[in-house]
């Protein structure tokens, strides 16, 4: 399974993942831009206050290989390859020492491409729409537990991985508007120009 949930471990980063930082400043926030040298895979690290999210490329085999491991049908698997996927990280770094919880809610964040804004990907909508020939209820539960949760709150230090899509076709660019509390305070910024990653065998 790719989804996990840890507490109270700060989160470490894989060696050699982070290369080539590009700090993009965003009001209090800011994004680094960064490229895996190993495997030319490129990640976004939003940092503000005490919430961190890091977008992860994705390639389109990655998923494919994931999906054929279970009962999906073809489409489900070219729909889900090519709706433009990413590893997605998100942690409570708990630096301001306030002690207060972070929530997130996936329904309210929005991205914006080709000039139109919508919603993001959420799982409960993809489960709706396939009969069990599409996905049996084993493969199902890929989707349930690898997607990340719609909802979620993290105590300072917890941290969690997970899946997150966005619908449109392999290196397309787009903007996300992210949203997220920490303690009664509701916030919002944005991580511009993420590239979905494209359908080639790799990209090094």
């Amino acid at each position: 399974m790719f989804g996990y949930v840890a507490q109270g471990y700060p989160h470490r980063r894989i060696a050699g993942l982070l290369f080539s930082l590009l700090l993009v400043p965003l009001c209090s926030a800011e994004v680094l831009r960064s490229s895996n040298e190993e495997n030319g895979l490129e990640t976004w690290h939003f940092i503000d206050g005490d919430i961190e999210i890091e977008l992860v490329q994705r390639l389109p085999d990655q998923t494919r290989a994931l999906l054929m491991n279970h009962a999906f049908s073809k489409a489900v698997i070219e729909q889900l390859a090519l709706g433009c996927m990413f590893q997605t990280i998100i942690r409570n770094s708990g630096k301001s020492l306030t002690g207060q919880a972070v929530s997130i809610d996936l329904t309210q964040w929005r991205m914006q491409h080709a000039g139109h804004t919508g919603s993001i990907l959420l799982k409960e909508p993809l489960l709706a729409s396939w009969s069990d020939e599409d996905a049996d209820p084993a493969a199902k539960l890929v989707i349930r537990w690898g997607m990340f949760p719609t909802r979620q709150e993290y105590l300072p230090g917890d941290y969690n991985w997970g899946l997150t899509a966005y619908g449109i076709p392999p290196g397309s660019r787009f903007d996300l508007f992210v949203t997220w509390q920490e303690g009664e305070t509701q916030h919002s910024g944005e991580i511009r120009d993420i590239v979905c990653a494209p359908d080639v065998d790799k990209l090094k």
